[in-house]
């Protein structure tokens, strides 16, 4: 499993995740908001004040809000390429 590199939030519920491999992924917290245990993630400053944790296997919020590198993994909508969105609109330029 790839350690995490980075990890940024953007937007309602949203973080894009950068892994040591250079993966992208974005990952959507909106469905863990109902859960008691994340409901401090629905302030919009708490939110956004997520970090890596040593180590990279895993982001948190708090101590006792986290998450685990396998579910970021496991469960992040991967990103596309920004090269291979570059390439494509060359090649659609060039036809």
């Amino acid at each position: 499993m790839p350690k995490i590199k980075a990890v940024q939030s953007i937007g309602e519920a949203q973080l894009i995740v950068t892994f040591e491999s250079g993966i992208k992924k974005i990952y959507d917290c909106g469905s863990l908001l109902s859960r008691p245990q994340f409901h401090l993630l629905s302030s919009p400053a708490f939110f956004n004040a997520v970090h890596v944790d040593p180590g990279g296997y895993g982001i948190s919020w708090s101590d006792d809000i986290d998450l685990s590198e396998y579910e970021l993994w496991t469960n992040g909508k991967a990103v596309p390429n920004e090269s291979l969105k570059t390439d494509v609109a060359k090649s659609r330029h060039a036809a």
